[in-house]
């Protein structure tokens, strides 16, 4: 059936959303904009302007629900003066608050868990007749193919795409595990479908994303398929250039993994592999299913396999019973493996987990480990990204820069380098030289 173009007055109702936390909210948000649009929403950047407020929520960072609350509280003069504004949670905060949400800020009209934001439409639909909508669910259906296809857009050069969602560690800090719930795979052909749509549409970079991504095993034929065998799939798309995958566990960095990163060339020298602690009795304590020396062993075969790979971890500093000397094994580590980049937290109670109780380190302790444990992973970074100057690597442009003629753009290792290219284009791959470390950046010349 020929599709309807006829035009109409009726004007587009506007959606903000703002989004929390990881890199899978910002996709799981482009997914919710587009399931929105075929309800008659378009984006916008202000909540002013807004007729559906949609806070995509984030549970990992300290004190995650109350930070959403405050979020919601700024909205209440608005709501106030359009009535009809519609306001939203979404996302993990919402999986883990549930109703408590609707009762803590009544003005709340809907709340949608990570899982079921793939009905988002229909419950938009309830609350225009002053229904309240809340879907909490861990429905059967495959969320990714109850949403609608993407439009052909042009997109911007760089793209991501969940593969995998849910974990079965249960570390004993994390909420994972009850937000998103136990890990599923999309099927491969459909993973490599919407990979084919963002090349179709300008993408030349994907990140492939999963709350434990290299536990990925997608259906395949009549078997399964690893994340290296995804990877390899992926690798035969023409136009698609550059590959990524965030975030691993060390447990699930099989063998055809590490060989990938050797032999791939689209696969980036980038990983993204953390550990946590680098104390044996706080990786137990933990439930990280992986000690330290695992840990070191796995990185010198990974490194034997790409010896110019970047690496980047996380770390988490006070958690219950840790002591100096565990702490010590922490920064023993770091200085033994060498990151690139890292992410590093003090510890913060997360309601419902394991560590939620048990006796807390000394906060003013474990402020001052934080810092230290900082200023070495900020000292490691600085010297990494010092020694590219000389070296050349190529660069993906994704925006201009400040400076006339300059582009800016990320290296295989995912620095941010800026280039002065009066011809370049966003999306180009360009040649360059390091000349130039400053303090979260390179600078770079043609060759």
């Amino acid at each position: 059936m020929a599709e309807n173009t006829t035009t109409t007055t009726t004007e587009k109702k506007k959606l903000f959303i703002k989004t929390y936390g990881c890199q899978m909210n910002v996709y799981d948000s482009e997914r919710m904009a587009e399931a929105m649009g075929g309800a008659g929403y378009e984006t916008t950047d202000s909540p002013d302007d807004a007729d559906m407020i949609l806070l995509n929520t984030c549970h990992i960072r300290e004190k995650a629900a109350e930070k959403v609350y405050s979020e919601l509280g700024r909205f209440k003069g608005l709501k106030a003066e359009k009535p009809d504004l519609k306001i939203g949670v979404a996302g993990c905060v919402a999986q883990a608050e549930g109703e408590e949400i609707m009762r803590r800020q009544p003005m709340v009209d809907l709340v949608v868990g990570p899982q079921a934001y793939h009905r988002l439409p229909e419950m938009e639909a309830k609350t225009q007749e002053g229904v309240k909508a809340l879907d909490t669910d861990f429905p059967e259906e495959d969320k990714f193919e109850k949403l609608k296809r993407r439009p052909k857009a042009k997109r911007a050069p760089t793209a991501f795409l969940t593969v995998q969602e849910g974990c079965d560690k249960f570390c004993a800090f994390c909420v994972v595990p009850y937000t998103r719930g136990a890990e599923v795979s999309r099927p491969v052909d459909r993973v490599l479908t919407e990979a084919r749509d963002l090349v179709e549409r300008g993408v030349r970079e994907i990140t492939l994303l999963g709350q434990n991504v290299n536990a990925y095993h997608g259906v395949h034929g009549g078997g399964d398929m690893t994340l290296a065998g995804l990877i390899w799939e992926l690798d035969k798309i023409d136009g698609l250039e550059r590959i990524r995958f965030t975030t691993s566990h060390p447990n699930d960095m099989m063998d055809d993994l590490i060989e990938a990163h050797g032999t791939c060339d689209k696969l980036m020298p980038y990983l993204h592999l953390p550990v946590q602690s680098g104390s044996n009795k706080i990786l137990k304590r933990m439930n990280r299913s992986h000690d330290r020396d695992s840990y070191i062993k796995l990185i010198e075969r990974i490194r034997a396999a790409r010896p110019d790979l970047l690496l980047s971890g996380d770390f988490i500093v006070g958690f219950p019973e840790e002591t100096e000397e565990d702490f010590q094994d922490t920064m023993d580590l770091i200085k033994e493996v060498r990151y690139g980049q890292a992410y590093s937290f003090k510890y913060s109670i997360r309601p419902g987990t394991p560590a939620a109780e048990r006796p807390l380190v000394d906060p003013a302790e474990a402020n001052d480990r934080l810092q230290r444990l900082q200023a070495l992973l900020g000292q490691q970074q600085k010297d990494i990204q010092d020694s590219m100057v000389g070296k050349e690597v190529n660069v993906l442009y994704e925006k201009p820069g400040r400076l006339e003629g300059q582009m800016v753009g990320k290296s295989d290792y995912l620095h941010a380098v800026y280039v002065a290219d009066p011809a370049g284009k966003i999306g180009d791959i360009k040649r360059v030289r390091i000349v130039e470390s400053a303090a979260n950046s390179l600078g770079g010349v043609l060759i």
